[in-house]
């Protein structure tokens, strides 16, 4: 038996991503085309819902610093979840913010045109994940260690 077409694989952040991801703007809903007859009878726009979870789908564009080749750095990213996922991290620069990815899964398909095709990746999540090494937060020191004064405990 044969894997199908569209097969999600589950995938480690750290695997995929080894050098972590920077969050590029914001999440918005992921929105089916609308024509123009559509828009000038003011129906209004629709987020898609992913037909095998039927959760709906959230966007977000992201850069990959491990990436060599600059046109494959920067993608986007499908979240399906009920409501909007709301980044752990605090933004580094105006926009830009280091994520990890918790439910990560990777579906391979074939990008590119004419003789210039290569092998890409759909990536999901399904939220983000607790910062970790790639947050680019300092590590924190638990109370009482070393070179930490808590005033309540002074004599």
């Amino acid at each position: 038996m044969g894997i199908t077409k569209g097969h999600r694989f589950p995938v480690s952040f750290d695997d995929a991503f080894p050098q972590g991801l920077v969050m590029v703007g914001e999440v918005a809903p992921d929105t089916e085309y609308q024509t123009r007859d559509e828009k000038n009878a003011g129906r209004p726009v629709r987020q898609r819902i992913d037909e095998s979870t039927g959760k709906r789908q959230w966007k977000v564009s992201v850069t990959d610093p491990s990436e060599p080749n600059a046109k494959r750095k920067s993608f986007e990213i499908t979240f399906l979840a009920d409501v909007q996922p709301v980044p752990t991290t605090g933004e580094v620069l105006p926009g830009m913010r280091p994520i990890e990815l918790d439910g990560l899964t990777a579906e391979p398909k074939v990008a590119g045109n004419g003789e210039f095709k290569y092998q890409s990746y759909i990536y999901r999540a399904s939220g983000f994940r607790a910062s970790g090494k790639s947050a680019g937060t300092p590590p924190q020191v638990s109370k009482g260690g070393a070179g930490v004064t808590d005033s309540s405990k002074a004599a």
